[in-house]
């Protein structure tokens, strides 16, 4: 069973995802808007990043960072 969580979406209607799949995959999912033909497209991560920094990328960086904001990492010394 695949697990979808919405990362943003657009006044226009696109929508984009986190996804994790049953093969442990994990990658983006935009799904267009009616008006621009309604396609689904998926892409790894490291190349969602490394587009345009638009808000659908800063939610995903804002996920990522409450992810390290709940587990701080520790230090022994």
């Amino acid at each position: 069973m695949k697990k979808a969580r919405k990362l943003y979406e657009s006044s226009s209607g696109d929508r984009w995802y986190l996804i994790a799949d049953p093969s442990e995959a994990v990658f983006i999912r935009h799904a267009a808007n009616v008006a621009s033909g309604g396609q689904v497209e998926h892409e790894d991560i490291a190349t969602f990043l490394n587009r345009d920094a638009g808000p659908e990328q800063q939610e995903l960086i804002n996920l990522i960072r409450t992810l390290a904001e709940e587990h701080p990492a520790t230090t022994g010394k």
